[in-house]
């Protein structure tokens, strides 16, 4: 390791083509691994001294190293063992019948990287071989056969999530319609039922996050069943996110303005959702301090 490099905790994700690399990959970076794909093997430890002059900000590095090396694929086995001292190294097989993968790339309409001028077997065949030094030395094989990208990500989840970590992260955002509706929103509530608080002199120039005005709204016919109901709607289509592996999702709550009934039901409804299990909540307003 290079002086003034840390300890880093190292994943190499490895396996055969077509078994899920890249699903892995993208649930790894959802976790909030640093994820490098299709890395050399020559450039594992370069990249570990490299994130130790980092200052600590990549503790967690996952390497997606694959067969298409070549020649430099060979080295694998000898980069591994060079990390371990001084890092927590693990590394990850991803495995799958033939027929399986056969069926997969068939799929895509790819050919198998080593498959060269024969068939589809041909390649598999050739890569099991190249592969089985490694499949038999990694701490951990996925047979990712019979998952399908959701199933197979929700494995990388129940592995390598940090403990107490999220499974979901919610932002909710108030806006005001007149302003237009938030593109990146999934769920979008609509508060303009309610009196405006805007026609009410003593709370015009207030906002939403005016004890004030949060009473007033939150006080008004329909509210309270609203944002009750609200909940429960919410509540199958929270843990359809989470059984999904979405890990983040977007709830936009919208009046005429975006500044007083939208950002009090906002703060509302964002505390009674802190209050469900492995749910982060966040709140933004919008348009709040807009003209």
């Amino acid at each position: 390791m290079a002086e003034g490099s840390e300890r880093h905790e190292v994943l190499i994700v490895t396996g055969m083509s077509g078994a899920g690399r890249s699903t892995v990959g993208n649930a790894l970076e959802d976790l909030g691994w640093y994820v490098v794909d299709n890395l050399p093997p020559q450039m594992l430890r370069p990249l570990v001294e490299l994130a130790g002059r980092a200052g600590g900000s990549l503790p967690r590095i996952a390497a997606i190293v694959d067969v298409r090396g070549g020649r430099l694929f060979a080295d694998l086995r000898e980069s591994i063992d060079a990390l371990r001292s001084g890092n927590n190294v693990r590394v990850v097989f991803l495995d799958a019948t033939d027929a399986a993968l056969v069926r997969r790339f068939e799929q895509v309409r790819r050919p198998h990287p080593l498959q060269g001028d024969g068939t589809l077997l041909d390649g598999i065949s050739a890569e099991r071989a190249r592969m089985l030094e490694i499949r038999e030395s990694s701490d951990l094989v996925i047979d990712t056969s019979d998952l399908n990208i959701h199933q197979l990500a929700t494995t990388v989840n129940e592995i390598f999530s940090p403990e107490h970590a999220p499974n979901l992260r919610i932002t909710v955002s108030s806006f005001g319609f007149k302003y237009g509706v938030p593109t990146d929103a999934d769920l979008v509530a609509d508060m303009r039922f309610l009196p405006n608080p805007f026609w009410i002199p003593e709370l015009k120039s207030l906002d939403g996050l005016d004890e004030r005005v949060s009473s007033f709204v939150l006080a008004q016919e329909g509210a309270e069943e609203f944002i009750s109901g609200y909940m429960g709607a919410l509540a199958p289509v929270l843990a359809g996110y989470q059984r999904e592996n979405k890990r983040h999702a977007t709830i936009a709550i919208g009046c005429t303005g975006g500044k007083h009934r939208s950002v009090a039901t906002a703060e509302e409804l964002a505390r009674r959702l802190r209050a469900i299990p492995g749910v982060a909540v966040s709140v933004k307003h919008r348009d709040l301090g807009r003209e």
